[in-house]
């Protein structure tokens, strides 16, 4: 199971990476193409949220690997849940249903590794 969580984390972190490091270097009106909702929020926030998910997919991979302070690996996944029902709930508003199904895997994987982390898989 510590493999298996080992490579969700990784494909989480890449992911996550990817996405963040898109919305907090990209302008807006370049976004807005391929990712619809940022024209609900400000240029700030977009940067916020990307920022977030940089760092979260961080901490998902360099505390457990380093081995200093591994009990960020199970906060940034909590963090990502979280990211994960906020990105739903806008989705939900401005009804994008497969938007949805895909933050719904992507909450799934990051609770599963939060679970993993904070309980039987412990580092």
């Amino acid at each position: 199971m510590n493999v298996f969580l080992w490579i969700v984390q990784a494909v989480l972190a890449a992911m996550f990476a990817m996405a963040g490091v898109m919305k907090s270097t990209q302008p807006k009106e370049k976004l807005v193409d391929s990712l619809p909702w940022v024209a609900d929020f400000s240029q700030t926030i977009v940067r916020f949220i990307g920022v977030v998910e940089l760092a979260a997919a961080l901490g998902l991979i360099l505390p457990a690997a380093t081995g200093i302070a591994p009990v960020l690996t199970p906060l940034a996944a909590t963090g990502l849940v979280v990211v994960m029902v906020l990105a739903a709930i806008t989705h939900a508003r401005r009804k994008e249903p497969g938007a949805i199904a895909f933050n719904a895997v992507l909450l799934v994987l990051a609770a599963l590794v939060a679970w993993g982390r904070f309980g039987p898989y412990s580092f």
